[in-house]
């Protein structure tokens, strides 16, 4: 068992999209531990004081009708600072993702919270630590087989081939031909736009997910306010083509249309 010096928070959000700086919690969860072992909770629905797009929605199912009585992230705020109180925190991926938005909800409601000094217990992080993913891993796990000349591109690419022929025959649902394959690993990042996930799919529109700038915005909103950022994206050569097509496109008046 896990020895508790103080008590410890395990919680869980869900909100209205991804980014942590902007969007809004609709959902959470807390358990609270004391060191002697006794637990309290507490679980609420959250108004988000704005519309749930349909993209975060399909993900965790809270629609605007469930969210339409449910108290103010303000309301829940006394509640919560107690349970929270002198706990350390805990949760997966709770580091990159829901304590940086719990965080913004205070802040928002100018409370500085969390404490300086509250530990962070990440489930993902040991997750990811403890049990490999990468391809040696894979091979080991798929093929039966330990992968010799690792990291190189010939070793690394026969191996690929084998764990994706392995993959196929071992997942009785996964789709048997390319482009049904494809369509269902794309589903693993439902809201991206693009590959790299420069730009996120927000109540339909193609908006971006990265920067101080412009994170939040839509794509169409840019193109019309500040178009020389668009042309120096296409200029600087570090986005990919297909992030700098985007652009282009953009900056002619077309814009990404997400298919239903």
């Amino acid at each position: 068992m896990l020895i508790l010096d103080r008590p410890l928070c395990v919680f869980d959000l869900e909100a209205t999209g991804t980014d942590p700086m902007q969007d809004r919690i609709v959902d959470v969860c807390v358990i609270r531990r004391e060191p002697g072992g006794t637990e309290t909770s507490f679980s609420s629905l959250v108004n988000p004081g704005g519309s749930i797009p349909k993209e975060a929605t399909a993900i965790h199912g809270i629609t605007n009708a469930m969210v339409a009585d449910a108290p103010h992230f303000q309301d829940l705020i006394p509640r919560l600072l107690d349970i929270f109180d002198g706990a350390d925190l805990a949760g997966f991926n709770a580091a990159k993702y829901d304590v940086p938005l719990l965080s913004s909800e205070f802040k928002r409601a100018g409370i500085e919270w969390p404490a300086p000094g509250r530990r962070i217990l990440d489930s993902y992080v040991i997750f990811s630590r403890q049990e490999r993913r990468d391809l040696t891993a894979a091979y080991k796990f798929y093929c039966g087989k330990t992968l010799g000349g690792a990291h190189r591109a010939e070793a690394d690419t026969r191996a690929t081939a084998e764990i994706l022929w392995a993959q196929v025959e071992r997942y009785a649902d996964l789709p048997k031909d390319s482009a049904g394959l494809g369509a269902w690993c794309a589903q693993s990042y439902p809201d991206r736009v693009d590959a790299e996930g420069k730009f996120v799919w927000k109540a339909g529109e193609a908006s971006f997910a990265f920067g101080n700038k412009h994170r939040g915005k839509t794509l169409r909103e840019v193109a019309v306010a500040d178009p020389g950022y668009l042309s120096w994206m296409i200029e600087r050569g570090n986005f990919s083509p297909e992030v700098a097509a985007l652009c282009r496109e953009a900056l002619s008046g077309k814009f990404p249309a997400k298919k239903s």
